[in-house]
């Protein structure tokens, strides 16, 4: 049988790299104009909430092909492919995690006030290299894992160059023992989800809860980690999509992958508005002074109450609405501009969180244009990595031969 050959799904050297190129170039210089400005705190502010949403989304995509691969799944076809692809975001996460403690006078309003014991858990060093190390093991595990992941869909006939030739080598050496590769896959995606469920609740109690030291959720770990998956998989639609457009079936996607992966979507739509109504049902009855004052400056006082109502419709109603139509999930376009819709709903919730405690007795909310274009140079640092990954390894993007 003659083999078919893979191609890339897209020259890298594009117009569109240089669209990418210039959102990030864009990026860059609003928030170094922020940081030079009356108000570097707002700058900081942008950068840590779009560090926060982005690093999420690249987490919560590759948890998709682990999850997927632990349950045996035989559904999502080429979408564990294409959710891999997001691990190329991993490392400028972390180099941009570094860049985060460089804004710590501004991002961290702990730091001034007395923390009534509080210190032992909140100081800078503890807190940084918890996250330092806890960050470091999730991508390390995430590596692990798509290492043995490529070298099962891996596909000799393509040219070796950079870094195929390591994952050339390693299948050479595994040569083709798919049992061999599937048993590491499985112990890499193991610790995967575990580090995944374990980090992103210690990111959330340091880089989001802790703004405000004296408030304390249980929920808010399991809460942060849910909601990443919850945008890890909008992004993931949103590439498939694109994809599908673009090659049509001949990219491996149909339009049941499409509908299958837009229920699990409107799955985790309700799961992320259950985790949000469970906490604040809990507070409510439990009606303790330390904890109420947190909702009730989110959902009760200006200027932040008309921002909770818009975050809960525009990542629940709406998409709980529009998505019990069958039809609309097998839509490229539109599920497109959905999943874009609640990923901004989501870059909102953070500001929700994080807004109140970064800027106190504000009249209005605190968001401008600059906000908006450090949030395009983000996009464009995640799209550069996807784009880069897909074309050095297009096996994810097209059917290979068996």
């Amino acid at each position: 049988m003659p083999q078919k050959t893979v191609q890339s799904a897209g020259s890298y050297k594009s117009p569109a790299l240089w669209l990418f190129i210039a959102l990030v170039v864009i990026g860059g210089a609003a928030f170094i104009y922020g940081l030079i400005s009356q108000h570097p705190e707002r700058a900081w502010q942008a950068y840590l909430i779009n560090f926060l949403l982005w690093s999420a989304m690249a987490q919560g995509a590759v948890l998709f092909s682990a999850v997927m691969h632990m349950t045996k799944a035989r559904w999502s076809g080429p979408l564990s492919g294409l959710s891999e692809s997001f691990a190329a975001f991993f490392p400028l996460s972390f180099l941009l995690f570094l860049v985060l403690f460089l804004g710590k006078n501004h991002i961290f309003p702990w730091l001034h006030q007395d923390l009534h014991g509080k210190e032992v858990w909140l100081n800078i060093p503890f807190l940084f290299w918890r996250d330092f190390f806890g960050l470091l093991i999730l991508y390390v595990l995430g590596f692990g894992y798509l290492y043995n992941a490529l070298q099962l869909k891996f596909d000799p006939n393509q040219p070796r160059r950079g870094v195929r030739k390591y994952i050339y080598s390693g299948w050479k050496q595994n040569g083709r023992n798919l049992n061999r590769i599937k048993s590491r896959m499985t112990m890499w995606g193991g610790f995967y989800i575990l580090a995944f469920a374990l980090v992103l609740s210690l990111i959330g109690y340091d880089l989001i809860m802790s703004m405000d030291p004296h408030w304390i959720s249980t929920l808010f770990g399991a809460y942060n980690f849910v909601k990443a998956f919850y945008v890890g998989l909008g992004a993931l639609i949103i590439l498939a999509c694109i994809l599908y457009l673009r090659h049509g079936e001949a990219s491996g996607i149909t339009s049941s992958h499409l509908h299958d992966i837009g229920k699990l979507f409107f799955a985790f739509c309700l799961l992320w508005a259950d985790f949000f109504y469970v906490q604040l049902i809990v507070i409510y009855y439990g009606n303790i002074p330390e904890e109420t004052y947190y909702i009730i400056a989110r959902t009760m006082l200006a200027p932040w109450n008309g921002l909770a109502w818009t975050v809960f419709i525009v990542c629940f109603v709406g998409p709980f609405i529009i998505l019990l139509n069958k039809k609309i999930k097998t839509q490229p376009i539109f599920m497109i501009i959905l999943c874009s819709v609640v990923i901004i709903g989501i870059w909102l919730e953070h500001l929700l969180l994080l807004g109140p405690a970064l800027n106190h007795g504000v009249q209005s909310i605190p968001i401008s244009i600059s906000d908006g274009l450090i949030s395009l140079g983000f996009l464009g640092l995640m799209a550069i990595a996807v784009r880069y990954f897909l074309n050095v390894f297009p096996e994810l993007t097209l059917i290979t031969p068996p």
